[in-house]
C-alpha cells in the first residue's frame, strides 16, 4: 500500500532521476511517525496535567529508586536539556508542589530536588496510561518487529552520536 512519503519519493524520481533519494522515505516517515506520537503521547500526558517536559523530570526522579533525589546536573544529563530549562521546569513542579529542593548534604553549594508525596503519587497514576499509549501506538508491530525496529534505531542514534549513556 502506497503512503504519502512514496507519492513523494515517486515525484523525486520522475524530476530528479539523477538523484538517489530514497533516504527521504525513513527520514520522512520518522518525521510524519514523531508528530503522531507526539500528539497521542500529549493527549495522555494532558490528561493528567501534565506535559512531556513535567513527565520528563517526574518520570526521571521516579526511575532513579528511591530516595528519588537527584541533582539538577543529574536531571539535565537524563533530560538532555540546558540547565536553564531544568530550572524553569522545576520552577513549576515545586510551584506544584511536585517536587522540593533541598540543601545538597554532599556539597553545600548545591541542592537536590527530590519527588514529593504528591509528585510521586502523580506519576504513578500517569505512567500506566503512558505505557498504554506507547503500547496502542506500536499495536500494529508484533514483538519481534518491535525488538528489530529497536534495534535498527539504536544503531542509527548511535551512529549520530545521540544514543547517550
Amino acid at each position: 500500500m502506497a503512503d504519502h512519503v512514496d507519492r513523494v519519493l515517486e515525484q523525486w524520481h520522475a524530476e530528479r532521476p539523477d538523484l538517489d533519494v530514497s533516504p527521504m522515505g525513513v527520514i520522512g516517515r520518522l518525521t510524519r511517525l514523531s508528530a503522531l506520537v507526539d500528539t497521542e503521547l500529549r493527549r495522555t500526558f494532558a490528561r493528567h496535567g501534565l506535559d512531556r517536559a513535567t513527565f520528563d523530570v517526574l518520570a526521571t526522579l521516579r526511575r532513579s529508586g528511591p530516595p528519588y533525589r537527584l541533582t539538577p546536573t543529574e536531571l539535565m544529563r537524563s533530560a538532555m536539556v540546558t540547565s536553564g530549562a531544568v530550572t524553569q521546569r522545576l520552577d513549576k513542579l515545586e510551584a506544584r508542589g511536585l517536587v522540593k529542593r533541598t540543601p545538597n548534604e554532599a556539597d553545600g553549594r548545591g541542592v537536590r530536588v527530590e519527588l514529593t508525596d504528591a509528585g510521586g503519587e502523580l506519576i504513578d497514576r500517569a505512567l500506566p496510561d503512558h505505557v498504554a499509549t506507547e503500547h496502542r501506538i506500536l499495536a500494529a508491530l508484533g514483538g519481534e518487529q518491535r525488538e528489530e525496529l529497536a534495534a535498527t534505531l539504536r544503531t542509527l542514534l548511535e551512529s549520530l552520536g545521540g544514543a547517550g549513556s
